[in-house]
């Protein structure tokens, strides 16, 4: 099988690679000291913080395993084309306005990137899937959790 392109901007790349690096450098090192010193108590102390050493050790593994993986697959958003197109696309910054009358900031971003708290949205998710391929002045009606809404983008850059 093969995996889908991860898109991701080149500061999300860059910093997927310094997060690998400090999961590589520091927290392997932390969590096998961790083992260690659980291996060096008593019995009746053993258990459950080799327990939870293990445990550490194996989510550090599986992220280590994710950020590669989505290193392996990456492909790098280009942002100026994106920001420069009057249509919304992968890596675009999209101002839309609410039928409450606020506007909000999206920047359009990959999955892996995704944070709506910090304002990017995922491509993928129902907003952003809404958005693709408008222009500025048109409506997109999104079906959310709460309900159907409607937004007007108001600009794509």
């Amino acid at each position: 099988m093969v995996d889908e392109p991860a898109l991701l901007t080149k500061a999300g790349y860059d910093r997927l690679v310094e997060e690998l690096h400090t999961l590589k450098t520091v927290r392997r090192a932390e969590v096998a000291a961790l083992i260690r010193e659980a291996q060096e108590l008593g019995p009746d102390q053993l258990d459950a913080q080799y327990e939870d050493a293990k445990n550490q050790q194996a989510f550090l593994e599986g992220r280590i395993a994710e950020i590669e993986r989505t290193l392996e697959n990456a492909a790098i958003i280009d942002e100026k084309a994106a920001q420069k197109s009057k249509t919304v696309q992968v890596g675009s910054n999209v101002t839309v306005k609410g039928q409450d009358g606020k506007s909000r900031k999206y920047q359009v971003v990959g999955p892996t990137e995704a944070d709506p708290t910090q304002g990017r949205i995922s491509h993928k998710s129902p907003v952003g899937r809404a958005l693709i391929g408008k222009k500025r002045g048109e409506t997109v009606k999104i079906q959310t959790p709460r309900g159907e809404t409607e937004f007007t983008v108001t600009s794509v850059s």
